[in-house]
């Protein structure tokens, strides 16, 4: 694991067996198809019930549930080390444990968290998280996805887009709002009546991974499908505040595998008889690499302690999301000017991963609304249109 200022010494022990399987797992399993993958624009499901084995789906939930029960940090280096493969990976687990199951933990029934995460945990019962829509984006209260009383349950119509696992889940966790214009969320399974996932094509980013358009259409589920805890618009926000915690270490991993991909590169490609390693301009672009990916892996530390304390605030997250992915992304850059035409070839993973994460830099708020959030934290003043 990169680790230019030893933040590894300050894991446990198990949060450093839980990285160094994750990535001896993932290295012999996954490394060798992401490519090709990713080339095909094909999701790598065999590798679903592996990433299962390693505990990453849920894995901060609790043990009672059939969950891995790990720390924060645990669960960070998990998401670290399948984002360094691919954020299709990251994304995909993301999905399934910090939204999915999340949202079942925090606001379901003691029935529906009994019945649905330990299957989910062994990735038996897959989830997706429709909560933004076409023309929602970053404003989710907007939703004109209804769900109405009809007797017993409830009948849901709307559209749902940019749905990471839509076509392959079992069950979709909908958000709507309700007669009294409250938003609700509800457990739907994908095999209901009216119910379709349609799915994204012709992506140049998150190739390896199921994007998908939900459309409900007059669905009708049982009472039993709501979340009973789940009211309001903070519930569905809470479950993005915990995946964005994930995404903040996810996008370290990315940035590792560019970096390390760039430093080999520059030391073996040779001009004027020596490595490009040795040009000061190439070096100012490792450094900087180095230089975010050190400051991103302290922050994500501190925010794994203050998470387990109970002591994590949104706007923690925020900073995280906004200034790692970013990080990341910048990286990307610099280390595709550093390979040169080799860079935008898929036979290094660095276009892969730059492409990749401008995805992430916009979903689950984008750079510019952390921006905000952070802004109106600081000041105080929620920032002039």
């Amino acid at each position: 694991m990169l680790d230019y200022v030893q933040v590894t010494d300050l894991l446990s022990d198990e949060e450093r067996q839980i990285q160094a399987a994750a990535r001896k797992l993932l290295d012999k399993e996954a490394g060798p198809l992401i490519r090709d993958a990713w080339d095909s624009e094909r999701f790598p499901l065999d590798l679903v019930p592996k990433i299962a084995e390693l505990g990453a789906f849920g894995a901060h939930l609790p043990r009672e549930y059939g969950c891995a029960g790990v720390s924060a940090a645990g669960y960070g280096l998990l998401m670290y080390e399948l984002e360094r493969i691919d954020s299709g990976l990251r994304s995909f687990a993301s999905v399934q444990g910090s939204l999915s199951m999340t949202a079942i933990y925090l606001f379901g029934s003691e029935a529906q968290k009994q019945e649905l995460l330990p299957r989910m945990a062994r990735a038996e019962v897959l989830g997706c998280f429709g909560l933004t829509e076409p023309n929602g984006g970053s404003d989710p209260g907007g939703m004109l996805t209804r769900a109405r009383r009809d007797g017993d349950g409830y009948r849901i119509s709307g559209t749902k887009m940019w749905i990471t696992n839509g076509n392959i889940a079992d069950i979709a966790i909908v958000w709507a709002k309700d007669d009294d214009g409250v938003v609700r969320g509800f457990v739907v399974p994908t095999d209901s009546d009216g119910f379709t996932a349609n799915l994204v094509k012709h992506k140049m980013s998150l190739r390896a991974s199921i994007t998908s358009e939900l459309v409900l259409e007059d669905v009708y589920v049982d009472s039993d499908a709501l979340l009973p805890g789940g009211n309001g618009l903070s519930a569905p926000l809470n479950c993005l505040t915990r995946a964005r915690f994930g995404i903040a270490w996810g996008a370290l991993g990315a940035l590792e595998s560019i970096y390390v991909e760039a430093l080999d590169y520059a030391k073996n490609r040779m001009t004027f008889d020596k490595p490009i390693a040795s040009r000061q301009l190439v070096q100012e672009k490792l450094v900087r690499m180095v230089s975010d990916h050190s400051r991103g892996l302290l922050l994500a530390w501190r925010l794994a302690k203050l998470k387990d304390a109970d002591q994590l605030k949104y706007t923690h997250v925020s900073l995280a999301k906004r200034e790692n992915v970013r990080s990341a992304l910048n990286a990307g850059r610099l280390a595709r000017d550093i390979l040169g035409g080799f860079g935008i070839t898929t036979e290094y993973g660095t276009i892969r991963h730059m492409l990749n994460l401008e995805t992430v830099d916009t979903y689950e708020g984008t750079h510019d609304v952390h921006t905000l959030i952070l802004g109106r934290d600081l000041t105080g003043e929620n920032a002039l249109v």
